[in-house]
């Protein structure tokens, strides 16, 4: 057992499920931070080796232990792969919660994060802030002058998106024969993409829908659990499962939030985070679901879209195969893959973790070179920011968009949702 830890601390970890692993190694070649050190000690079953030393009190903690379980960006490519079915993902959150317990101001940088984001009024205060940053031309001038110089802080504020005041998606009110449909904004997307959430509304009243948002929905805990606080992942999911229980539906737009909000039922107990989990869907899913029956078409656009598929739409919501075939009804589109492994963005761990963040998105930056898209798409508020702010470096103009955005601009308006 970890020195210092309780013994319920050390028992939260599931080292039977740690023990499935064979290190067999398949997950080798699916595993980005493997992929590009070639250390074992960055790869699932290294860092499993890891994680079962430390809880059993074999290893201790410290920088280098600790280092090499933060940089797991938790893709969890590996469980897509693995013959015994490991729960990584379930793994690296739960050491994580016991080195958090340990040491506390590990912690910091997510619950400042936190604050900020989950916090309403902070939200709105930090957003008029950048707001006003942007709109005073101050930002331009910082980018244009390098007045920041080309370091650590000139690529934090590269990272900063066209931030907009937060503001609910507004819905018709219209009653459809589609159903009722809960939309769940997350923290992030109002601030900084908001046409998206504007978008995914207008998709769905066109399916018939009538779309709802409740107001008192909160974050949904994934950064909160990546990092190890656990419970306050807990408090959001609570809260969520609450806000919601009266819909008959749940969607969610980014990725990253969906995944957790679909895993509800292995953060509580009980049949309500059941019920919520087995009701929630990605946007993507959901719409091609019902495309065919709500008879919805779209005009042609004559473009070359680059399409970033995030690592929680793959391995987790397996969804990735809906946003193509909805992107393969536009006409004339063109659609080319980015490569498949993980950008780098990861929740914060584009923040946290800059050098191997980076690194990751050097293969998608290089193909954007080559292509030269008319658009870059990519359904993580994370990933559309990593991306944005390292095309901008490279002096690549292209706009990053969800890919809602570009099917509701290609919506065909005579195309009328069922009666």
């Amino acid at each position: 057992m970890i020195p210092g830890m309780s013994t319920a601390a050390s028992h939260r970890f599931p080292i039977e499920a740690a023990d499935l692993c064979v290190k067999c190694g398949m997950c080798l070649p699916h595993c980005p931070t493997y992929g590009a050190t070639l250390d074992e000690a960055e790869s699932p079953r290294g860092r499993i080796m890891l994680m079962q030393g430390l809880v059993t009190g074999r290893l201790q903690p410290g920088a280098a232990l600790d280092g090499h379980l933060d940089r797991c960006l938790g893709c969890r490519a590996c469980e897509a792969v693995c013959p015994a079915d490991v729960p990584y993902g379930r793994l690296i959150d739960s050491v994580r919660t016991i080195l958090a317990e340990r040491r506390p101001a590990r912690t910091r940088l997510t619950r400042l994060m936190a604050f900020a984001l989950v916090n309403r009024p902070i939200r709105v205060w930090v957003a008029l802030a950048l707001w006003t940053y942007r709109k005073l031309g101050v930002q331009a001038l910082v980018r244009a002058g390098h007045l920041l110089g080309r370091g650590k802080l000139a690529r934090l504020e590269s990272l900063l998106p066209d931030i907009h005041l937060p503001r609910q998606p507004v819905t018709s009110g219209r009653s459809g024969s589609g159903g009722e449909v809960s939309l769940f904004t997350n923290c992030t997307s109002p601030l900084s993409e908001p046409q998206a959430l504007q978008s995914a509304v207008q998709l769905l009243e066109a399916l018939g829908c009538t779309v709802t948002v409740p107001d008192r929905q909160t974050c949904c805990g994934a950064m909160h659990q990546h990092a190890g606080l656990a419970a306050a992942a807990g408090a959001c999911a609570r809260r969520n499962v609450e806000c919601f229980k009266a819909a008959p539906a749940v969607v969610g737009i980014a990725s990253g939030c969906t995944a957790q909000l679909v895993e509800y039922d292995q953060l509580l107990e009980g049949a309500a985070a059941e019920a919520f989990a087995g009701k929630t869907s990605d946007i993507h899913g959901f719409l091609s679901a019902h495309a065919d029956t709500a008879r919805l078409r779209f005009r042609p656009l004559k473009a070359r879209v680059l399409l970033q598929t995030p690592c929680t739409l793959r391995n987790v919501i397996k969804g990735d195969a809906a946003v193509r075939a909805l992107l393969a009804r536009i006409p004339e589109l063109e659609v080319i893959p980015m490569d498949s492994q993980c950008c780098g963005a990861a929740g914060s761990y584009f923040v946290s973790q800059p050098e191997m963040a980076d690194r990751l998105l050097e293969p998608k930056l290089a193909l954007a070179e080559v292509q030269r898209p008319d658009y870059v798409l990519s359904s993580n508020v994370g990933c559309s920011m990593h991306l944005a702010a390292g095309l901008r470096r490279a002096g690549i103009k292209v706009p990053v968009w969800h890919p809602v955005r570009l099917l509701a601009q290609q919506l065909d308006a005579g195309a009328s949702p069922p009666a």
